[in-house]
Parts: structure tokens; C-alpha cells; sequence
């Protein structure tokens, strides 16, 4: 795998990255005879007229055009689902999940998908869905691309490979990746298996948030973004091109690999981070910020400061606040929020949520630590303590999620998550200040 370039994934700003010498038309993106006999192509993650420090465009110089394929064909798309979610209704109960067990028989990226809630209407890019991925298999003669929205990858055990139009990348646990709309992939264990969490965004374009009164440092760092550099495959064979179009998976045959882009140039790229690299920001006095101060990126909305879907973490971090319960507070969000752990200990549920496990907390739904977690916070004796080897993120949407009929009926969904909570009692005493 060649090197990786840095990256920042904001509007704006332009790369390239060719795998011959002089692939890269120079002077003109769409000249008469391209260099080495390539075409030229361009991929528009925006509309054409989209304002200039908001578009996305990347011109790609292929060894043959992406029209060069069989009629798309629907295929069952097994338990992946879309929005709008109608199948089941949304609901105020708070739900957790244990981990989904893997496929025993081969499976691949696609057929591994599994989608847990969703909500929004894809046909008006709007909303998001959150998935389960597993694979025990490559990618050998299947290419994807996802029209209805971004993907954003969360590794949880195993390393991926993600070859892309761009060029490849590597993805492990504690790193995420994201593919952009319509870009081709191949997505493949770098061991026997591989799986995570997958976040599909039918929205604005993920992007990093406002530092507002932090200033111009915290949170993530452009510069640890990267990009793959252009890396090309030139083969024939039998191969099929899949696509998620509306909610549902259409086949075509092809006789090429569709990863031939042997140079490119623009700012619609995919590109990956290092989760541990986020530079968290926390209290140094009393209580604690809102959760959204651990916010990687953010797909807005029209309405400023209320996100279509925020991807959120919570890593390892010291934790000083003196006179404070210091784990999350008890809260109820306008917002709503699938939670997954991908290691470690969540300090405020340090029982029945564990690594590839799933909770999902709907709008006004109250939550917060359970019995156990709110007993030991209220009686330790504070110290400045490190929250070490632990790593747990949020899917936050201003819409609520509909679980599938899959997540409701799976034996992995815990019966009695509201059990975690019983334990609380009143210490209420009017005559004890």
C-alpha cells in the first residue's frame, strides 16, 4: 500500500495524487487526449451550483468510464434497511443491546450489513441510519457504492482494507474512516474477520464542527486527517457492481475492475482519523461540559447549531472536577442517541454494556448512570483520576431513531435494560439540609 497524504476533509481546499508520473492533466481538467489515453470523469458530491467554499468535486482520470456496465438488476438486500423506517414505530422506552453474534458462513461487507434503527427519508436527504457490519471474507469480485448516502466507518475488532476509486486505506479499531456518496469501494478483513459499527448519512456532508469561544486548537486536528494516494487497478475478469440506490441493492455485471482511477484531483475524496489523536477537552474546576464538547464531526442542518447527525466519543481522559458526580449526569436530550462501545468500560454503566454492544436513548427519554455507577460516584473520594483504555462514541440525531424489526426482535436486545435503574432510591430528607 503506497503512503498516505494529509487531509483535511473541509470544504475548500483541493488535492491530487497521480500513480504514473504526468497522469494529472495540467491547465484544464477535461482536455481533448488525456494523458496515457485516460477519461476524464468527474464525481460531484454537491450540486453544480452549491456555493464554492461548499462544494465537493474530485475529477478522476480512469482507464475507462464508470458508463461501462450491464443494466442494474434489484437483489435482496437481506437486513439492510432504509429509511423511511415504517416497518416498526419509534418508541420513548430506553433499549440496550449485547453484541450481535458474527456469521458463521462466509460473508462478505455487503451481505454482513445489518441495520439496527434509522430515521429521516433518504429521498430528502435527511436523517441517518446506524449499522452493524461483519465480514470473514474479501471483497474479491464485488465493488460497492452507496447513492443514498456517506458512510462513516467505526472498526471495533479486526482491521479493514478499503480500497477505494482514490486509492486505499487502512482502518483499525480506535480509527474511523469515511467513504463519501457514490465513491466505489471494496471492503475487506485484513484478518479472518472484521466488524463495527457503521453510520450512514443521508444528509449534509460529515464535516469538523465549530471550535467556537475554545478557540483555534481542541477537539480534532486537521492535519490528522489523511487521504489515500491514487493506486490503480487495471484487470478484466467476471465482477459485479453493487449499489445501494433508495433503500434497496442493485446488481450489474461488469467485465473491469471500476478501481482504475490512475490519477485525481479535488476536494470529494474518502479519508480516515485517528481517534486517539482527538484532543479532548474537560473541566479543570467543577461539573462538566455537555458530551457534545467530544464532538469529531458534525453534519449539519439548516438550523444552526442542530446537527442531522453528530458523531460524538468519549476516550480516555483525566477526569479532576472537585465536589462533582463525575460520571454523565441524568439527563433528557431533544436529541436522540445510539451509543455503541468499541473497548474498555463505559464509567456510567460498568455492567451489561459491553465492547460491540449498542444502547439507544430516544428524544426526552430520560437516562444516566446506573444504580451501581450512581452509588460509587456519590461515595468516592475525589482525586484526579485517569479514565484509561476506554473508548465509547454516539450517533446523535435531531431526528429519532425507528429500530428495525430486527433490533426489536433479536435475542441480543436485553429484556430488562430499565433493571439497570431500579436500584435508585430516595435519600430525599426535608429535615437534612
Amino acid at each position: 500500500m503506497a503512503s498516505e497524504l494529509k487531509y483535511f476533509s473541509g470544504f475548500g481546499n483541493h488535492f491530487e495524487s497521480e500513480a504514473l508520473p504526468s497522469a494529472l492533466p495540467h491547465g484544464q481538467n477535461s482536455p481533448q487526449r488525456p494523458p496515457y489515453g485516460l477519461y476524464a470523469e468527474q464525481l460531484s458530491g454537491t450540486a453544480f451550483t452549491a456555493p464554492r467554499n461548499e462544494n465537493q468535486k474530485t475529477w478522476f482520470y480512469r482507464i475507462r468510464p464508470s458508463v461501462l456496465h450491464e443494466a442494474f438488476q434489484p437483489i435482496h438486500s437481506q437486513l439492510l434497511k432504509t429509511s423511511p423506517f415504517l416497518d416498526e414505530r419509534a418508541s420513548p422506552n430506553q433499549m440496550r443491546w449485547d453484541p450481535i453474534p458474527s456469521p458463521t458462513q462466509p460473508t462478505d461487507f455487503i451481505d454482513g450489513l445489518i441495520t439496527m434503527v434509522g430515521n429521516g427519508h433518504v429521498s430528502h436527504h435527511s436523517g441517518c441510519a446506524a449499522h452493524v457490519y461483519f465480514m470473514n471474507q474479501p471483497m474479491t469480485h464485488r465493488y460497492f457504492y452507496n447513492s443514498d448516502g456517506e458512510l462513516l466507518f467505526v472498526p471495533r475488532s479486526g482491521d479493514v482494507l478499503l480500497k477505494t476509486e482514490c486509492g486505499d486505506l487502512t482502518v483499525k479499531p480506535s480509527e474511523i474512516a469515511v467513504i463519501p456518496r457514490g465513491m466505489k469501494f471494496q471492503a475487506s478483513p485484513l484478518g479472518k474477520t472484521a466488524d463495527g459499527y457503521l453510520c450512514e448519512n443521508y444528509g449534509a456532508h460529515f464535516r469538523l464542527p465549530g471550535l467556537g469561544p475554545i478557540g483555534a486548537n481542541g477537539l480534532a486536528n486537521p492535519r490528522h486527517f489523511l487521504s489515500p494516494v491514487a493506486a490503480y487497478e487495471d484487470k478484466a475478469g467476471k465482477f459485479k457492481l453493487i449499489t445501494k440506490f433508495q433503500g434497496g441493492l442493485w446488481e450489474s455485471e461488469i467485465n473491469y475492475s471500476p478501481l482504475d482511477v490512475v490519477a485525481w484531483a479535488g476536494n470529494y475524496v474518502p479519508y480516515k482519523y485517528d481517534l486517539t489523536l482527538f484532543n479532548t477537552i474537560n473541566t479543570v474546576s467543577f461539573d462538566h461540559p455537555d458530551p457534545s464538547i467530544f464532538t469529531v464531526l458534525t453534519s449539519p442542518t439548516q438550523t444552526a447549531g442542530v446537527a442531522n447527525v453528530d458523531f460524538v466519543i468519549f476516550p480516555a481522559r483525566w477526569m479532576v472536577a472537585k465536589d462533582t458526580f463525575r460520571p454523565p449526569y441524568y439527563h433528557r436530550n431533544y436529541m436522540s442517541e445510539f451509543m455503541g462501545l468499541i473497548y474498555g468500560q463505559y464509567d456510567a454503566k460498568p455492567e451489561g454494556f459491553v465492547p460491540g454492544g449498542i444502547s439507544l436513548h430516544n428524544a426526552m427519554s430520560a437516562h444516566g448512570p446506573d444504580s451501581d455507577a450512581f452509588q460509587k460516584a456519590t461515595e468516592a473520594e475525589l482525586h484526579p483520576q485517569y479514565l484509561d483504555k476506554t473508548l465509547a462514541f454516539m450517533f446523535e440525531s435531531n431526528q429519532v431513531f425507528v429500530p428495525t424489526s430486527f433490533a426489536l426482535s433479536t435475542p441480543s436486545r436485553q429484556k430488562d435494560y430499565l433493571g439497570s435503574w431500579r436500584g435508585l432510591k430516595s435519600h430525599f430528607d426535608p429535615k437534612k439540609r
